[in-house]
């Protein structure tokens, strides 16, 4: 629209409209410089808060499943611990979406979200939701509340050293933090960075100045990430999978199991998706009851998985992130049943927490995509291996409906079993995504 009035203006002056600068005039302008300057001056703090951020997190969880307990006179917490915990959870959740400015953050039900500025008035509303959400147990991921909170640091680190900037260096400022703030989350900072450049590509953002200073903010807090956990010893809590046997190589058969796999998690999504849509309307204007109830109903599925299983309660609550490492060593140990129950309670604890919870979609979808191909792997022709990262990725990209992104992340966590894998991937990944995207609904017409 400002470039319609402005060629208006030059037309009628009887002048040629100034042409819009190139992305070599940006690379070369000393704006452009001093943008990158302050994207490397921002990112380091930013990096340092998501981290002691991601710390806190972890933090919380211990102490509510671990050291509570234990003060109470209990040896280990008891199989029904997660009942109150999350009813409580669900309280404080649903009291800062009631009544906090902007409700706690994006829903997760409405998809990954990225390239947004946040407001810095919501930023107490989304730490609060993600601590309260997130250290008691809901099966959601911080990768948005992180992104949304590296977005909204970066806004006020900017308002603090230059008042009244314009649009377009406050969205710049705001992707740089975000980058910043989940940049060594994933294990890599390239996969961080990835991931936000396609989000805002799919929401239709144009990257352009964007690029530069989000990759230097990712690649220095990466290195923030690495030095506080040298120097505090409390762990980097991104994301890594350990060193499983070495793949051998694909075959056809392979191949068809990976079109199986993508065709089962676009139906997987798509039962997520429904019976979040369907808890949502009704949760969402009576928030401040239906989220402890829902809290509750989520540690239910977890105390029934872990009394039919014998297995931890820690793998159907939290995000998954601390759980598919265990997982994928510990897979000979678990039967056929077992898996089969744990993953449907995830399933289902999931599509609950996207409803009435904040956080991420990440995590979760990745432990649900791990758990379906170790199962599938117990078919003819298929290896252990195989059968995780087509999972991983199939199931990743029903719930982000970020390709590219999907593949990357299948890949790049499974090291160099995941490059061997690699073709797989992108088979389940393709079929997923275009599956996932019939099986939904025709969006209204108006």
């Amino acid at each position: 629209m400002a470039q319609a009035d402005e060629a208006a203006r030059a037309g009628a002056a009887g002048t040629t409209p100034a042409a819009p600068p190139t992305p070599e005039d940006i690379l070369r302008s000393g704006g452009y410089a001093r943008l990158l300057v302050l994207a490397a001056l921002v990112g380091a703090p930013i990096s340092a808060a998501a981290y002691f951020f991601l710390q806190l997190v972890a933090g919380l969880q211990d102490w509510t499943y671990t050291d509570l307990p234990r003060a109470l006179g209990f040896a280990v917490a008891p199989v029904w611990w997660p009942l109150p915990v999350l009813a409580v959870g669900g309280l404080a959740v649903a009291a800062v979406i009631r009544y906090l400015p902007g409700h706690g953050g994006h829903s997760p039900a409405d998809g990954f979200h990225a390239g947004q500025v946040p407001v810095p008035n919501e930023l107490p509303g989304i730490l609060l939701a993600a601590l309260a959400g997130l250290g008691l147990g809901v099966v959601l991921g911080p990768e948005a509340p992180l992104i949304a909170l590296g977005g909204g640091l970066g806004v006020l680190a900017l308002h603090a050293v230059r008042r009244g900037a314009d649009g377009r260096t406050a969205a710049v400022l705001a992707a740089t933090g975000s980058f910043a703030a989940i940049s060594a989350l994933l294990g890599s900072p390239i996969l961080g960075a990835f991931l936000l450049m396609e989000a805002s590509l799919a929401a239709g953002a144009a990257l352009g100045v964007v690029l530069l200073p989000g990759l230097l903010a990712a690649g220095i807090g990466s290195l923030v990430f690495l030095g506080l956990d040298s120097l505090t010893g409390f762990g980097t809590a991104s994301l890594t999978l350990p060193g499983l046997p070495p793949f051998g190589r694909t075959d056809v058969v392979q191949f068809g199991w990976a079109v199986l796999a993508g065709l089962l998690a676009a139906l997987v999504g798509l039962v997520i998706r429904t019976l979040t849509g369907v808890v949502r309307r009704h949760a969402e204007s009576r928030i401040m009851v239906a989220g402890p109830v829902i809290g509750v109903v989520v540690a239910g599925l977890a105390v029934l998985a872990a009394v039919l299983t014998g297995r931890d309660v820690s793998f159907v609550l939290f995000s998954g992130q601390d759980s598919v490492g265990p997982l994928l060593l510990g897979s000979a140990s678990w039967t056929v049943p077992a898996l089969t129950i744990v993953l449907v309670a995830k399933v289902l604890a999931y599509a609950l927490c996207l409803a009435a919870f904040r956080g991420g979609p990440i995590f979760p979808a990745l432990f649900v995509g791990a758990a379906g191909g170790i199962l599938l792997s117990h078919l003819p022709g298929l290896p252990l291996v195989a059968g995780a990262a087509i999972g991983l990725g199939a199931m990743s990209v029903v719930m982000l409906r970020l390709p590219l992104t999907s593949v990357l992340l299948a890949t790049l966590l499974l090291g160099t079993d995941g490059l061997a894998v690699m073709p797989l991937v992108i088979v389940a990944v393709v079929v997923a995504h275009v599956t996932a995207a019939r099986l939904a609904p025709a969006p209204a017409t108006v």
